[in-house]
Order: structure tokens, then sequence, then C-alpha cells
């Protein structure tokens, strides 16, 4: 029997430190060996991505499956799709709620949605690639090419779903956090997003809510940048970092916090990292700036 990998590069600094894998983690488990804090039985490795499917079939890590986070969010504001739908979608992919799932993503923006989902609807043990597929080419690892096996279907998801509603909130939701005044809504946009000079996209007007703090992203004028977040090679920067840029916001654990951003991708990240970290009492504002600035005030 192979040995289990000394090099795992689990992060020390993370409270669920199993869930943040890296390359040579991944590039072990799906060559066979044995791997230290190694996933349940029938474990799902999933590419998340926006019209990649093509890209997949030409590259991707050993093993995996496409998924495509247009079956998980809808028009017109881009928020997760009904309970019913992402229920049976995860089903069909053969995922239940003791599924191992390790995601990753060429934009891993796009494998933190599809992650924070997975954890709102109730699967215990959720993974993200660290530095997502960029740094699994930066490695040197193979790739395969070609489409997936189909999955084998899942019976039943085996508890309520979902399991964990309180990992995302709404616009009601959103506005009774801030008239609370002991809770937080954090802005994980630009510095110009987020003081109005620029919206970031071509479909959604400029500007930010009154009164959420600034969680920042990332570079100005890139809505998938999350520099603020990363190391050179994209991989996660040290949690005490991340906290000290937060706590300068007043972005503290232990306080209600709900993260968003246009329309959920940076906001997922910010969330699974604050997640990974062991936060309590956090949770995505699903239709974030998007759908904040088509809702009229409350009266």
């Amino acid at each position: 029997m192979p040995p289990t990998i000394a090099a795992a590069g689990f992060r020390p600094d993370l409270v669920r430190w199993r869930q943040l894998v890296t390359p040579a983690w991944l590039a072990a488990l799906t060559a066979g060996a044995v791997v230290e804090a190694a996933p349940a039985v029938g474990w799902r490795l999933f590419e998340a991505g926006c019209d990649g499917a093509a890209l997949f079939d030409q590259s991707h890590i050993p093993g995996a499956a496409y998924f495509d986070t247009g079956g998980i969010e809808q028009e017109p504001l881009w928020n997760k799709v009904s309970d019913q739908v992402l229920h049976a979608l995860l089903l069909a992919r053969g995922v239940r709620h003791d599924t191992t799932v390790i995601v990753y993503g060429r934009n891993n923006l796009a494998a933190a949605r599809l992650a924070h989902l997975l954890l709102y609807a109730g699967v215990a043990d959720v993974r993200l690639l660290d530095g997502g597929y960029a740094r699994w080419q930066a490695c040197g690892y193979a790739c395969s090419a070609g489409p997936a096996a189909a999955p084998v279907a899942a019976a039943d998801f085996g508890v309520a779903f979902p399991a964990h509603p309180e990992y995302l909130i709404g616009t009601a939701e959103a506005r009774m956090l801030l008239a609370r005044g002991d809770a937080v809504l954090a802005s994980i946009r630009t510095q110009a997003e987020f003081t109005g000079r620029v919206s970031g996209y071509n479909y959604i007007a400029a500007g930010d809510i009154p009164g959420a703090r600034w969680g920042r992203a990332g570079e100005d004028g890139d809505v998938n940048s999350m520099s603020a977040y990363h190391l050179a090679d994209g991989s996660m920067k040290p949690a005490a970092d991340i906290v000290a840029q937060w706590a300068e916001c007043g972005i503290v654990q232990g306080t209600p916090t709900a993260f968003y951003c246009g329309t959920g991708w940076r906001a997922s990240m910010a969330f699974f990292y604050a997640w990974l970290m062991g936060w309590p009492d956090i949770s995505v504002y699903d239709g974030g700036w998007f759908e904040w600035s088509q809702t009229a005030p409350a009266a």
C-alpha cells in the first residue's frame, strides 16, 4: 500500500484545514495514493465554470466532471435557483449530504459560488482547490481531455434540504441585518465600486448599499479579481492577513456578517474563507448590490 503523502500542505491557520486542498494533495488523490484527510468513498470532483464545457473537454483535472454555474443561479438577478431545482441537480450528479465534494475552477470564484451553495444545501464535506486550475497547471500536473462519464444519480439527499438555510439571506433579511446595529453587511467589491465611482458591470448601476462596510475584493476594473485575499500564485493569503484587513473596516469574528458583491461570486469566496477560519454567524446576501439597486428603499 502506498504511504500517506508527506507534503499535503494543509493550513495550520485554518480551523477547517481539511477543506482547502493543494494541487499536490489532489494530484496524489486522483492518482490513487493514500492521502492525509482522505475523502469518503464515492467522492466527487467538479470543475465549476460558466459556459466553459468546451474548455473542460479540451483539458481538465483527471477524474473531474463539469458543473456549470448556469444550473445553480438564474436570471434576471443571477440569484440561486429554487431549492427544488438545486436539490434535483445535486441528486442527478450523485451528490448526497455525506458525499465529499471537491471543487475547482478556471475562475475559482465559480468554484466558490458552487462550494457555498453545497454548504447551504447541507453537504458536510466540501473542499476547494486552493488556487484553482491555474495553480494546478502551474505546478505541472497532468490533465485529461474529453467529456466526463455520466454520473450515477443519488436516490436521496439523506437529510432535510437545505440543511443550512442560514448561510444565505435575501434583501429583506439584509435590511433587517443593517437595522440591528450589531451586525454587518460586508461589501466584497473594489474600492471604486464601494464608493460608487464605477459599477463594475455593464448591466448594474454604480453605487453601493448605505451602511455597508468595505470588505475589499481586488483590482479596480476587474470583477473577477480577489487579489486582496490571494498570494501571487492565487492561493489564499494567511488567515491573519485577511482577519486584519477586515478588522480595519469593522468586520470582526463573532459579529453576524453577511457578505455580498455584485451578484454573488466574490461574496462566496469571502464567505468560504471566513468559514474555513471557523467564523460563526456568517452568510451570503445572494441578491447583492444588483438586487438592492433595483429595490425601492423600505418605507
